[in-house]
């Protein structure tokens, strides 16, 4: 039965209508998961196989299983003594944790074994195990990259049983798959209730409602974010710190603004979910914090004069020592017709909306401005108006 809960207020589609992230989908093995008509992912239950694919990749943790809690899993496995993670022990599927999960998990452990035994020839390998294969190998360079002397180790732990005996708890194993079953005869007609529900073919859509939108304004960062953060301070900063290129890094990047094309019209830090773009009181500045950046590319879909770069670098010093950097700064004065502020960009004295009232009164006047006198245009009989 599925168990896959989706949560719409921390869907970065909910942010803006622009928003192209198709991570859910592009993951889901059994391709259940379509975007709708109402922009949001929508996916069949009877379908889905709770892999968790979905989960690893959401830039915003949009995505949970009732069964399986990410973050649960890295504070309880971080205590254990067994280095392993396996779909037969401890996770749904390895793609239930994200890459920055991995990351965290491989500085707090001693040792970390990821078991891809189990991958080939599993029904749902196709994109599953690929992707398991690309975040060990982003999570191995990063940490390569940042000096530490940790690395995940890929085991194919099917072809190693005494592998297993040696690095599996069978208690572990044990407690696991009792969770993910039915604990006694008094939770049989609950579960069952659940399976009836879980097992319908109609398609599972969501929307957006009061409650949700007040969700949406308050903005956070994922806890995979926090874990990750929590877990490279212990780590302590490197001796040297290094720079890796923007594509080798896939949940956080660094910005510039194009500020030539740029209308300070406030959108990409009023979508952003996590609050990594902001401005100052005056919103005559952009600033940008990386460590509160999903790289969910929100702002970059709704920046209608595509003015939001990536930088083609990124910094790792950025990970030990958040920095809050100004992307651009804007005149903002008060319009000399209706008082409000609003941005000058070419020394413009009343604001847009005044503009465009003035146009609408020339043309229905039928006037015309030249050289600070306001006159009826040529041709008519009537008077000039000094």
């Amino acid at each position: 039965m599925s168990t896959l809960i989706f949560n719409p207020s921390e869907c970065v589609r909910s942010v803006t209508k622009f928003s192209d992230c198709t991570k859910c989908v592009d993951i889901c093995p059994v391709d259940t998961l379509k975007i709708s008509d109402n922009n949001l992912p929508a996916y069949t239950p009877s379908v889905c196989v709770d892999c968790g694919g979905c989960m690893g990749v959401c830039p915003s943790e949009s995505f949970k299983l009732k069964d399986f809690d990410a973050t649960e899993f890295f504070f309880g496995f971080a205590t254990e003594a067994s280095p392993l993670i396996s779909c037969r022990v401890n996770v749904p599927c390895v793609m239930a944790l994200s890459t920055e999960h991995l990351i965290a998990l491989a500085l707090v452990k001693e040792k970390l074994i990821v078991d891809i035994g189990h991958c080939r020839g599993c029904p749902y390998e196709d994109p599953l195990y690929v992707n398991i294969l690309k975040s060990v190998e982003e999570a191995n360079h990063l940490l390569e990259a940042i000096g530490s002397d940790k690395t995940i180790e890929l085991k194919d732990i099917a072809a190693q049983e005494q592998g297993v005996q040696e690095s599996v708890d069978q208690n572990d194993r044990r407690a696991f798959l009792e969770r993910l079953s039915i604990k006694g005869a008094i939770q049989v007609k609950a579960q069952f209730e659940a399976t009836l529900e879980s097992v319908s073919d109609e398609i599972k859509e969501f929307d957006i409602g009061l409650a949700e939108i007040a969700k949406i304004r308050k903005k956070d960062i994922p806890d995979k974010r926090k874990i990750l953060f929590a877990a490279l301070k212990r780590a302590g900063k490197p001796e040297t710190y290094h720079v890796v290129a923007e594509g080798d890094l896939s949940f956080a990047s660094q910005k510039f603004i194009d500020q030539d094309t740029c209308t300070n019209c406030q959108m990409c830090y009023r979508i952003c979910p996590t609050g990594a773009l902001s401005p100052d009181a005056k919103n005559s500045k952009i600033y940008f914090d990386t460590m509160l950046c999903i790289k969910c590319k929100a702002c970059h879909d709704t920046c209608e004069p595509d003015s939001i770069k990536l930088q083609p670098t990124f910094e790792l010093k950025e990970f030990f020592e958040p920095n809050q950097r100004l992307l651009a700064s804007f005149k903002v004065i008060r319009c000399d017709e209706c008082g409000i502020h609003f941005t000058s960009l070419n020394g413009e004295r009343i604001c847009s909306r005044c503009s465009v009232e003035e146009e609408e009164v020339y043309d229905l006047w039928n006037l015309e401005e030249e050289s600070g006198i306001v006159a009826f245009k040529k041709g008519d009989d009537k008077e000039e108006i000094l």
